[in-house]
């Protein structure tokens, strides 16, 4: 199977958003600070009811972002397998009005990232992520970015399993979701394999 990932112009938004980004909420992570605040423990837990997370229903869809950011530095990627859209990454470096940069120049932030759900597991977001990579060290950065949820134990995986390192947890960031925890992962762009500091515990069943 060949999957061909494609840099698309801001017009291609209308597609990009049809590539679902839900995904079911069947266990948690808990997140413990150790060893001087300089490693995480993520503790997997099930919870008591499963439930659909839908982040373009919490927050605004991809076809409003260049109605509030300033797309210029920004890529946008398609994956297709046989021609059919099967997910997308958005990329952006040195935008002064997004506060993930850190205002550093140096710094891109994986913004989004997605696939749809019959193509889930079959490489497709490890080959949009290389791409990711692949455009911000083009740019000089050098490193990568990305913010997820303690809910989305599933992508916390895979930034683990790619390479990125768990630098900052954050609880109540976010007021409409205020049991959730923000998890913040970097990736060193000149470094294959960054040190671990992170431990995935085993899903502790109810």
């Amino acid at each position: 199977m060949t999957i061909e990932v494609v840099d698309v112009s801001v017009g291609t938004l209308v597609e990009y958003a049809l590539i679902p980004i839900a995904f079911t909420v069947e266990t948690v992570f808990d997140v413990a600070v150790d060893h001087g605040g300089n490693r995480f423990r993520l503790s997997e837990r099930a919870v008591e009811t499963a439930y659909v997370k839908d982040y373009d229903a919490l927050a605004e869809s991809p076809v409003q972002w260049p109605a509030r950011f300033d797309a210029s530095r920004w890529a946008l990627m398609i994956a297709r397998i046989r021609g059919q859209c099967a997910g997308g990454a958005a990329v952006a470096y040195d935008a002064s009005e997004l506060d993930m940069l850190e205002g550093r120049s140096d710094l891109a932030v994986l913004w989004d990232i997605r696939v749809r759900p019959e193509s889930r597991r079959r490489g497709v977001g490890a080959a949009l992520l290389q791409a990711a990579e692949t455009w911000a060290l083009g740019r000089d950065c050098r490193q990568l970015k990305v913010e997820t949820q303690n809910v989305n134990v599933g992508a916390c995986r895979f930034y683990e399993r790619c390479g990125f390192v768990l630098r900052a947890v954050h609880q109540g960031a976010y007021a409409e979701c205020p049991d959730e925890v923000q998890l913040l992962w970097y990736k060193n762009l000149t470094q294959q394999k960054p040190p671990a500091n992170i431990a995935l515990e085993p899903t502790a069943r109810n």
